[in-house]
């Protein structure tokens, strides 16, 4: 009973004073976490270390190809246009193909993919490349996510989303450090630039991973073996779906609560991406000249991040409130990046607003998540999470190429950075106003 009181202590469970059923759903969560969300967080982690390692190669790159700032952008963010356009048929089939086929096709091509930038000699190839990345990758992360409620029911979401998501900066705390130590030691190695190998050592572990997943991943509870037949009943009272809000995946395109999720998460992902791709470019403004200092202090803000996904993502379950949370944090976050602007080459001011804003900015993304997945009920969840990801995934397209657009025309990052800050304002806003009905946690 110690460990039971502990738990609820905590506020991580709510659990009755006899221990019961209770204790059974404590082990049956810590089961389900350990063997599901570590190999999810290791695959999403590639995912984003693959979208945002070009911020490093075109520290060289872009002397060796010819790019510009602007074609920069464009390539950086043409990524989310193959996204876009394939992510909501790979979700619509992944219930029919299952979770396993479908997650382990899309990490296989990726990864050969981001493997191929290698070959990469020209804009418009480097555009190809980018693109298909998108492409092949699209469907990841929601489809994740719809995963996700295979296994846990919403009063859990924002906590479990927050671990899951905590890959993301991971990713971005180890590729730093690791890209420009790649790009610096196999620099000239059998005739490759330090970029190309960065590339290929980072794409491949990929089409290991998606290998893996064919045999290490379960399609849902019920097939799983590692789960006794009592854990199964438990957890299938857990996920008993309410009645949905939309029969079709059509009303869910509709629904304007699901319009204005989807508006705000593209305000959300405009300002996170924007330091995602320029972050190397900012730090190198503010007077870093090292490649490996330029890689170990672009890990900071992702430090901040995982402080800010975790923390929130427990508060936002155990106040049982997602708007506030979420619309608070992307508030914070635009305050960060406004900091930042208005001091670009004080190297203190500008890593410590921008630690400050990304851990915000990634604590209003975590929460966020747990509002659709609460909402769209069923298998149109999977449809749902794809259209509102889509939508808001284009901010990953507009955001770094307006930046480059607008550094290429001012020579500075400043007007484009408070332009994200006047999208962050605008999805918080969204956030506030969009109150979703017949959900206890709102």
């Amino acid at each position: 009973m110690k460990m039971l009181s502990e738990a609820n202590e905590s506020g991580a469970y709510t659990l009755r004073a006899d221990g019961g059923e209770d204790a059974e759903k404590i082990i049956l969560y810590r089961k389900i976490g350990w063997r599901v969300l570590p190999f999810l967080m290791i695959c999403y982690m590639f995912a984003y270390l693959d979208r945002i390692n070009i911020g490093f190669a075109m520290l060289q790159m872009r002397t060796d190809i010819g790019l510009g700032d602007t074609a920069y952008g464009l390539g950086a963010g043409i990524f989310f246009l193959g996204y876009a356009m394939f992510e909501i048929p790979s979700n619509l089939l992944l219930p029919k193909v299952g979770a396993r086929k479908t997650l382990s096709r899309i990490m296989i091509l990726w990864g050969l993919t981001s493997a191929s930038m290698v070959f990469v000699h020209s804009e418009h190839l480097f555009y190809a490349v980018r693109f298909l990345l998108g492409v092949f990758e699209a469907g990841f992360a929601p489809g994740m996510i719809f995963y996700l409620t295979y296994w846990y029911p919403k009063e859990r979401m924002a906590q479990v989303i927050a671990i899951v998501m905590c890959a993301s900066p991971i990713g971005g705390i180890l590729g730093g450090p690791l890209s420009t130590w790649v790009m610096t030691t196999f620099a000239g190695m059998h005739g490759l630039a330090g970029w190309q190998w960065m590339f290929l050592l980072e794409g491949m572990p990929c089409v290991v991973l998606g290998v893996l997943a064919l045999w290490y991943m379960d399609d849902r509870p019920d097939g799983a073996r590692w789960l006794s037949e009592r854990q199964k009943n438990l957890l299938s009272g857990d996920l008993a779906v309410p009645r949905s809000h939309h029969h079709s995946f059509r009303q869910v395109l509709a629904d304007p609560r699901v319009i204005m999720l989807a508006l705000a998460y593209f305000c959300i992902i405009c300002g996170i991406y924007a330091v995602s791709f320029w972050l190397p470019t900012i730090l190198k403004g503010a007077g870093l000249r090292s490649m490996l200092q330029i890689g170990v202090c672009s890990a900071l803000p992702y430090v901040a991040a995982i402080v800010g996904m975790i923390y929130f993502g427990r508060r936002s379950d155990r106040r049982g409130e997602r708007r506030w949370h979420s619309a608070l944090t992307a508030l914070g976050g635009a305050v960060g990046l406004t900091v930042a602007a208005l001091h670009p080459g004080d190297l203190s001011i500008s890593l410590i607003s921008i630690t400050v804003a990304t851990g915000l900015m990634w604590g209003a993304y975590a929460v966020f998540w747990a509002m659709p997945s609460g909402y769209v009920k069923g298998d149109t969840a999977a449809g749902g999470i794809a259209y509102i990801n889509t939508i808001g995934l284009l901010g990953g397209f507009v955001s770094p190429f307006v930046m480059g657009w607008i550094k290429d025309l001012t020579g500075t990052m400043v007007s484009g950075l408070l332009l994200m800050v006047g999208l962050l304002i605008a999805g918080a806003l969204l956030i506030i106003v969009n109150r979703l009905p017949a959900d206890p946690v709102q």
